[in-house]
Formats: structure tokens, C-alpha cells, sequence
């Protein structure tokens, strides 16, 4: 299998609600719809010197050889699908995202961690929208960056730097546009982590600790109705949050309030306190985690 490893700007777009297009329209007019719609993105696509590298049902995962092409095939679909009459008395929309980094091509296809991020962007589009990365951003022509208006900052699994967020505006006039406030800085902010005689800071330079009874955790816990992966705290921008994946649950007190139990939910971590694993603290207080939240 041939592989090469170049630089290149990857897009996703898709239709947005497809689903409530089956249930208002029927399975084969929706069909129709969608398909329709995918032929137009993969038309749009080629008309900007981008290749269409595959169609799932209502996606469409394209690569070009600059962010300023897939900055304007973005554009161009945007404005003709908002163009199109509406079907069935539904309108139709679709999202839209793209990155611009290193990817592996082979076989036809675009593998690496940039094709994920794409896919993120594109997740967090909503209808009528077109995202993209900071990497994308920097890589614009100043007259296409002049549309761009930042909308947030994304923590990233195994990545240590945050990943900046903007939206391009490809609508011509403002008029329809909501009114942005001036974004809000999050601060720096860590949190320090105690276990026995070991601890962890997890700040910008750390996004995620493990913890559980498996070897493999960040933190090691010996407590037997732990479970092996038992949950993780990740940072999301200036915030703790911690995640149960167990089977008997994880307990949370932040100090001056009650215990609070997580089975396969989150909770944001704040102030100082401690959690433990499987059980409630005052039914086993011999092994738990210490939690202080530093501004």
C-alpha cells in the first residue's frame, strides 16, 4: 500500500437533521432530498480544485490543496443550499467544517489526526454554519480571514494545546447575522490531585488523568469495588470536569456540601474535596482522591 504525507486542508460537511427529513417527508422523497444535496457538495467540492474522498449517507469528507479553496467551496455550498426551495415544506441546511494539517493518503483515502479534528469542526457546526480550526484560520488570505469571527477554544483529547475555533461568515449581508458579544478569556487555572503520598497537577500542559485499578491509570486505586477503568477528570478550558465509567459509581463531596453520587454521568469539579471510588466516603474512608481547585 502506497502512503504519502502531505499538508492539506480536510472538510466534512453534511445535511443537517436529516433524520426529521425522513419523518416529515417520507423514506423516499428524504432519499431523494439528501442525495440531491450530497451531489451538489461533492459538484461544489471539484469546482474548487477539492477531492471528494467519500460519501456516508448525508456526509460528504473532501481534501483540498489550500484552506482558501475549502474556505470558498465552504461558502459556495452554504449559500446554494440556503438557495434552495424548500422541500415538502422543510428547508434544508447543512454544517460545515474543515481543518488544515498533515494527513496520510493511501488507497484513495485520508487518514491522521487531522481528518479527526475535520470531523470535530464539523460536529460542532450547527445548521447554516461553517467552522473551522485556528490552524485553518492562520492559513487564510487576509481577505478571507476579514470573515471570520472566533467563537471559542476546544480542549482536545491528547492534544496539550487548546484549539481555537472561528466561524467563517459566508452569508454577504450581516443582516441576518447574530450579534456577538465580545469573547469572554478563560483564565489559566489547575487543579491539584492527592492519592496516599502521590500528586498530580492537571493544567495546559495536562488535559486528562485516569484513574482505577488497572495498572495503566494515572492514578492507581487499590479499592476493590473500584472498577479497572474507573473514570477520568479532563480540564475543558478553565474547568475540572470528572467522568464516571463504573460500574458502582463514583463519589464526589466538595467540601460545605452533600455527596453527590455519578454513575456514567459528569460533574464539574470545584473548590477543594474528595472522591471515592465505589462507595460512599463515610462507608470506607481509608482510600480516596483529594481534589483543590487553584484559580
Amino acid at each position: 500500500m502506497t502512503e504519502t504525507t502531505s499538508s492539506m486542508a480536510v472538510l466534512f460537511a453534511d445535511v443537517s437533521g436529516s433524520t426529521k427529513l425522513y419523518e416529515a417527508l417520507g423514506d423516499a422523497l428524504a432519499l431523494e432530498t439528501i442525495g440531491r444535496c450530497v451531489t451538489l457538495m461533492s459538484t461544489v467540492c471539484v469546482g474548487h480544485g477539492g477531492r471528494v474522498v467519500k460519501t456516508i449517507g448525508d456526509e460528504v469528507m473532501a481534501v483540498f490543496p489550500t484552506a482558501d479553496k475549502a474556505a470558498q467551496a465552504a461558502a459556495e455550498m452554504q449559500a446554494r443550499i440556503h438557495e434552495h426551495p424548500p422541500v415538502g415544506g422543510s428547508r434544508l441546511g447543512i454544517r460545515v467544517g474543515f481543518h488544515v494539517g498533515q494527513a496520510i493518503e493511501a488507497e484513495g483515502d485520508v487518514f491522521g489526526d487531522s481528518v479527526n479534528v475535520a470531523a470535530r469542526m464539523a460536529a460542532l457546526a450547527k445548521r447554516e454554519q461553517v467552522i473551522l480550526s485556528s490552524h485553518a484560520a492562520d492559513a487564510l488570505a487576509p481577505w478571507l480571514r476579514a470573515r471570520l469571527r472566533e467563537v471559542d477554544t476546544l480542549s482536545v483529547k491528547g492534544k496539550t494545546q487548546d484549539i481555537g475555533i472561528f466561524e467563517l461568515i459566508w452569508q454577504e449581508s450581516d443582516e441576518d447575522l447574530t450579534a456577538v458579544a465580545t469573547r469572554w478569556k478563560p483564565l489559566p487555572a489547575r487543579i491539584v490531585l492527592r492519592h496516599g503520598t502521590k500528586e498530580l497537577v492537571l493544567d495546559e500542559t495536562a488535559t486528562t488523568i485516569t484513574l482505577g485499578r488497572d495498572a495503566q491509570n494515572d492514578i492507581v486505586i487499590a479499592d476493590r469495588k473500584a472498577s479497572r477503568l474507573h473514570a477520568r477528570i479532563e480540564r475543558r478550558r478553565d474547568k475540572f470536569v470528572i467522568v464516571d465509567q463504573s460500574s458502582n459509581g463514583t463519589f464526589v463531596t466538595v467540601d460545605g456540601e452533600p455527596e453527590i453520587m455519578l454513575r456514567r454521568e459528569e460533574l464539574m469539579l470545584r473548590g477543594r474535596g474528595n472522591v471515592t471510588f465505589g462507595h460512599a466516603y463515610l462507608d470506607d474512608p481509608t482510600e480516596f482522591l483529594g481534589f483543590s481547585c487553584v484559580d
